[in-house]
């Protein structure tokens, strides 16, 4: 099941290790992405903190991590095809995360997140 950030991230957990990628509005609100600038396997990273920037022909966004824990892997296909956040952004993950403690207190349910994102627009 996933669960979303406010900053537009989906996160799915299992066990110790956190699937990262972005939402499905984020990708249509950056347009098309022609970029990713991803971590490296090994780099540890805080809640909240930026680790990975998008390159779209709109705009360049921040990636921010849902949890504090450590790059376990890297969906390298989008090194060569970043344009695939856009075909579907929902399957396509970024990172994965192995943490340690799990504050999820501030995820949001996909019902939750829709409402976000629709307040947001307004």
């Amino acid at each position: 099941m996933k669960n979303y950030n406010k900053s537009h991230e989906w996160i799915e957990i299992e066990g110790n290790v956190a699937t990262v990628g972005i939402s499905d509005f984020a990708q249509e609100h950056l347009g098309d992405i022609v970029f990713i600038d991803m971590p490296e396997v090994g780099d540890e990273f805080e809640a909240n903190e930026c680790f990975a920037i998008v390159d779209s022909v709109k705009a360049t966004s921040d990636i921010y991590s849902p949890v504090a824990g450590k790059i376990i892997e890297v969906n390298e296909a989008l090194s060569d095809r970043p344009e695939l956040l856009n075909e579907d952004a929902n399957h396509n993950w970024i990172v994965k995360f192995e943490f340690s403690n799990l504050d999820d207190s501030n995820f949001l349910s996909e019902e939750a997140y829709t409402l976000f994102c629709e307040q947001e627009g307004n």
